[in-house]
């Protein structure tokens, strides 16, 4: 039986305008809603990122993340 779409949270979240900007076009592309993107993501993670690129990116992207709040 496939899983019931519910949606269980609401939480507000910061996010850069290029990032909201890429979720939005992955949401359409898919035929989501940004939400339903999100929900599709996280429950597949594991699978949609590759490890080695995902580390790299994120230590950049935390180097980089004091000049961003400012």
């Amino acid at each position: 039986m496939p899983k019931r779409f519910k949606l269980t949270r609401r939480f507000p979240c910061a996010m850069t305008e290029d990032g909201y900007r890429r979720l939005k076009r992955f949401a359409r592309e898919a035929g989501l809603d940004e939400g339903e993107a999100l929900s599709f993501l996280f429950e597949h993670f594991d699978s949609v990122t590759d490890h080695d690129n995902l580390t790299a990116r994120l230590r950049l992207f935390n180097s980089e993340l004091d000049a961003r709040k400012r």
